[in-house]
């Protein structure tokens, strides 16, 4: 019997064809960890599995990439499902994967922080970009499905506490693939034209599946974005969500986020009747100051007597015009008394004084006053002045003090 020899690609469809053939192969699971994970411009993503003692090739292909809800990153344990086949070109068997879940924790859960770390690091859970509620909103718009029971407890409390305020319901999807996008829509519309002083989104609980569309980046995005203030009440106190971090304030439930949204009417009320008795009392005392005040005016005698003022006013004036009087006399006397000592000390330095004495002024021909006997000379005429009268001299010898005869 002639042995039959094969082509490379007839070995290779054959072995494809068994493989494709083995039930268990069909469907099997397979646990590893992720190595150079590469995802194509196409949208199919290659990857290889491995352990410590082998390693598998690996392909998804862009349809069943478009379903999983986590970013697969190298280093990863996982769990992939696939059928096993041959690529004949290649000769290489590989695991055609339709479904990859993060081993432990889950996809959604590695989802879930994923996408917190990633919009951590963005910073759009800052508490520095959150914004402060309105105290007293006039207009509240809730983004949530209108056929829930959440959308009810929310308006029932709301009339409750502020029936003032006008509720405005966007409805939209809260679970399924359409929800995210129909939320941040809704969310942006109501920012946009400003329906609300402040926008409430979210849903009642259940499980993270169902709660996932809160979780949704487009979703953290268009809260981020928005410049009206919003509270994220997503499902029940344990429940934590993407939006619950990005939103300005986050309710544990759908009900908090209503006695969250607005002030309670019964608090308003006992807080203004206590300002209104803060006032009253305040406007008596001051009605009570005012009145003392006026009495304390009607008691002058400037007011009970018109001419009390004018004669207040005479009496002053005399008062001060004695003393005025009484300041110039004592002023006149103080010069009097200044202008006879003066006038004595001027009068003792008088020479007339001197020549009442007995002593008298010679002058010579010039008038000056002679001061030495070398101011004259034998023959010259002196006018002599005594203390009465005068009389005119021929110097017969002037002499010095010594020579005086």
């Amino acid at each position: 019997m002639e042995q039959h020899v094969f082509s490379v690609s007839e070995l290779n469809h054959l072995v494809k064809g068994l493989l494709d053939a083995a039930p268990p192969l069909r469907e099997v699971f397979v646990r590893g960890e992720l190595s150079n994970y590469k995802i194509y411009p196409s949208g199919h993503h290659y990857f290889t599995l491995k352990d410590p003692e082998g390693a598998l090739r690996c392909v998804m292909f862009k349809g069943s990439a478009l379903r999983l809800r986590f970013r697969p990153e190298n280093g990863m344990q996982v769990i992939a499902r696939g059928r096993v086949s041959v690529f004949p070109r290649d000769g290489a068997y590989q695991l055609y994967c339709d479904a990859l879940t993060a081993e432990g924790a889950g996809d959604l859960a590695v989802a879930f922080e994923q996408l917190k770390a990633r919009l951590y690091a963005e910073g759009l859970f800052d508490p520095a970009h959150k914004k402060p509620l309105p105290p007293y909103p006039e207009r509240i718009a809730v983004v949530t499905s209108a056929a829930g029971a959440a959308v009810h407890d929310m308006i029932r409390i709301l009339r409750r506490r502020y029936p003032i305020a006008k509720v405005i319901l966007l409805p939209v999807r809260v679970q399924g693939a359409e929800a995210p996008p129909e939320i941040a829509g809704a969310i942006r519309y109501a920012d946009k034209w400003k329906i609300g002083d402040v926008i409430i989104t979210g849903r009642g609980g259940g499980s993270m599946e169902d709660l996932w569309a809160f979780n949704d980046e487009r979703v953290a995005r268009a809260i981020y974005a928005c410049e009206t203030p919003v509270i994220s009440a997503v499902g029940h106190e344990p429940d934590v969500t993407i939006a619950d971090f990005v939103a300005d304030a986050r309710a544990s439930t759908p009900s908090n986020a209503a006695e969250i949204a607005v002030p309670d009417q019964g608090e308003l009320l006992r807080w203004l009747r206590g300002a209104g008795d803060r006032m009253a009392q305040a406007e008596g005392a001051r009605l009570t100051a005012a009145r003392r005040h006026l009495e304390d005016l009607a008691s002058k005698r400037v007011l009970r007597d018109q001419s009390a003022y004018v004669q207040d006013k005479r009496m002053e004036l005399l008062h001060l015009q004695q003393r005025l009087g009484d300041l110039a006399s004592a002023q006149i006397a103080r010069k009097r008394q200044r202008f006879a000592a003066l006038a004595a000390a001027l009068d003792a330095m008088s020479p007339l004084a001197v020549l009442g004495r007995g002593y008298a002024v010679a002058r010579g021909a010039e008038g000056t006053i002679l001061r030495s006997c070398r101011d004259v000379s034998a023959g010259d005429r002196v006018d002599i002045t005594l203390g009465e009268g005068g009389f005119t001299a021929v110097v017969d010898r002037p002499y010095e003090k010594e020579e005086r005869p």
